[in-house]
C-alpha cells in the first residue's frame, strides 16, 4: 500500500488503506538513549476511536464470511512483509525504547513466525461433530466474536501484538489495535505491513495513551478486549469490559521467581539468573525479579552473579557491542531508583550498581542486591529494571513456599539437580508457567493462564484461537 511520508506518528487508522487524522491530544516522548526530546506521539481522539471502531465492524460481515484459506493465505502475505521489514523495524524499535537492535530485530522475525503460525494452526480449529441420533446432525462449531480490541505493551510489542492480531485475524475477526504510546511508531508501522495484505478496515491502528485504550474498550461494538501490558491498567480494562459482558484476556504484570537449589552449579545458577534479570534491561513481563537461593550456594552464586553483572556492557543500543541499553524513560528508571532505595534503607546489600549511571538518557546499573528482606517492593511489586534481588533461604522447600507467596502467577523458575524436587515444584507453584533449569524457552503450541495479579485466560499458542471463538451447537434433522 502506499503511505504519505510524515514527520512524526500521526493517529491512525490503518486499514489496507492509508487514512490518518489529527490527533486530540498529544503525549511528549524522550529519547531514552540521548535523554533529548524525542518524537511526540499525536493521540487518536473519541471520534477517531468511534469511526476506526464502527468501520472495523462493518467490514466484519465480508472477512467472516471470507474462506479460511484465503484468510491464511493473507496472514502469510503479511509475514512475509514483516520479514521483509526486520531490520526497519528492529532500528525503529531500539530508537523508540532503547531496545538492543539486535534483539528487537529478532522480536520482529518472532512476530512474522507467529503471523506464519496462526495461517497453519487456525485451520484446524473448526468445532467437533457430536453423537446424535444417528437420522440428525449434531455439531458444535466455533464461530468469530466480532471487532476484537488488541492493546499491546511497549517492551516487547512486535511479537505481543503480531501473536494476538494473528489470532483474531484467522478465526474470522476483525481488530482495533492500540500499541503503547512509549512504542507507538513501531506498532503502527507493524500494523501498515500486516494491513497492507488484508481489505480495507479489517484491521484498524490508534494512536494514544490510556485514555483511547480506554475509549476503545468502552465502545459497545467491541466484543472482547485482548490486553498486554501493567496489571493496573488490565484491571480498569476488565472494570470497564465487565460492565458490558464483555470478554476479557489479560496478560499483565509479574514478579517471577526462580529457585536455586543446592547441587546446582554456582556458574550456571548465576548465569540463568542474569540472564533473566538484564535481558532487555529487566523490561521483559518474564524477567526474573526474585532469587530464592539455597545458603549452601549463595555465597558462591552471588559472587559469580557480581562478576557478571560487572561485565556487562551498559551503552548505545544500536551498538552490537553493547549487552544491554537504557530503560525506556525517566518514569521506568523512578520505579526501579525508588525499589532499590526503599531495598537497601531496609536492610539489603548493595553488591554491585544500585544507581543510574552518570551520562545522557535513562541508564541504570546492572544491580545485585544481597540479603533482601520479605516485605519491600523489590520483592513484592513489579520493577521492569536490571536488579537481581537475592534471597537466602534454608532448603529448596523454603524457597518453593517463599516463591509462591506473591499476587502474582505469571511464571517461575526452578534450577534442581532433583527431578523428585523438579516435579514436585511444577506440581505447587502457582503460575501460568514452570521452567526447570532454563530461564528461557519453550516449545511451539505451547498454552498458559496467568494468574491471580498477572490476568487470566490463555495469550498464545492453540487455545489462544479457541478464546477469540464462541461455541455454537447446531441440531440438525431433516423434514419428513
Amino acid at each position: 500500500m502506499t503511505l504519505t511520508p510524515t514527520a512524526q506518528p500521526a493517529p491512525s487508522a490503518v486499514s489496507g488503506g492509508d487514512a490518518r487524522t489529527p490527533g486530540a491530544h498529544r503525549v511528549e516522548r524522550t529519547d531514552p538513549t540521548t535523554g533529548r526530546p524525542g518524537t511526540p506521539v499525536e493521540c487518536a481522539g473519541a471520534q477517531e476511536v468511534d469511526a476506526a471502531v464502527r468501520a472495523a465492524a462493518a467490514a466484519w460481515p465480508a472477512w467472516r464470511a471470507t474462506p479460511p484459506g484465503e484468510r491464511a493465505g493473507a496472514l502469510r502475505a503479511a509475514a512475509r512483509a514483516v520479514c521483509d521489514a526486520a531490520n526497519e523495524l528492529g532500528a525503529l524499535l531500539c530508537a523508540t525504547t532503547g531496545r538492543l537492535e539486535r534483539e528487537a530485530r529478532q522480536s520482529a522475525e518472532v512476530a512474522a513466525e507467529l503471523l506464519e503460525e496462526a495461517a497453519v494452526t487456525g485451520l484446524s480449529r473448526s468445532g467437533r461433530v457430536l453423537a446424535g441420533d444417528p437420522a440428525a446432525l449434531d455439531v458444535v462449531r466455533r464461530e468469530p466474536r466480532g471487532v476484537v480490541a488488541v492493546i499491546t505493551p511497549w517492551n516487547d510489542p512486535y511479537p505481543a501484538a503480531a501473536g494476538l492480531i494473528a489470532a483474531a485475524l484467522i478465526t474470522g475477526n476483525v481488530v482495533v489495535h492500540k500499541p503503547s504510546e512509549r512504542s507507538d511508531a513501531p506498532g503502527v508501522r507493524l500494523a501498515e505491513l500486516v494491513a497492507g495484505a488484508l481489505p480495507a478496515d479489517v484491521l484498524r491502528v490508534l494512536s494514544g495513551d490510556g485514555s483511547i485504550g480506554e475509549a476503545i474498550v468502552a465502545h459497545e461494538d467491541v466484543a472482547l478486549v485482548a490486553h498486554v501490558g501493567s496489571t493496573a491498567a488490565g484491571r480498569r480494562i476488565a472494570a470497564t469490559a465487565g460492565s458490558r459482558g464483555t470478554k476479557v484476556l489479560l496478560e499483565n504484570g509479574g514478579k517471577d521467581p526462580i529457585v536455586v537449589d543446592a547441587g546446582v552449579d554456582p556458574a550456571l545458577a548465576a548465569q540463568q539468573i542474569a540472564t533473566g534479570a538484564f535481558t532487555n534491561g529487566g523490561q521483559l513481563c518474564t524477567a526474573v525479579e526474585r532469587a530464592y537461593v539455597v545458603e549452601e550456594v549463595a555465597d558462591a552464586v552471588v559472587a559469580e552473579l557480581a562478576r557478571i553483572a560487572r561485565e556487562v556492557t551498559v551503552g548505545d543500543p544500536a551498538d552490537d557491542a553493547t549487552m544491554m541499553g537504557p530503560l525506556v524513560d525517566e518514569n521506568q528508571l523512578a520505579v526501579v531508583d525508588e525499589h532499590v532505595r526503599g531495598a537497601t534503607a531496609a536492610g539489603a546489600e548493595v553488591v554491585v550498581g544500585g544507581q543510574r549511571l552518570d551520562r545522557d538518557g535513562s541508564f541504570y546499573a546492572p544491580t545485585v542486591l544481597d540479603h533482601c528482606p520479605d516485605d519491600v517492593a523489590l520483592l513484592t511489586e513489579e520493577t521492569f529494571g536490571p536488579v537481581a534481588p537475592v534471597v537466602r533461604v534454608a532448603d529448596f522447600d523454603e524457597g518453593l513456599r517463599r516463591a509462591s507467596a506473591s499476587a502474582y502467577g505469571l511464571a517461575a523458575t526452578v534450577l534442581t539437580p532433583s527431578l523428585e524436587r523438579a516435579l514436585r515444584a511444577a506440581d505447587q507453584l502457582d503460575v501460568g508457567t514452570v521452567k526447570v533449569n532454563a530461564v528461557f524457552g519453550g516449545a511451539p503450541g505451547g498454552s498458559a493462564d496467568p494468574r491471580r495479579g498477572s490476568g487470566g485466560g490463555a495469550g498464545f499458542g492453540p487455545d489462544l484461537l479457541d478464546e477469540m471463538t464462541v461455541r455454537k451447537a447446531i441440531h440438525l434433522e431433516g423434514l419428513a
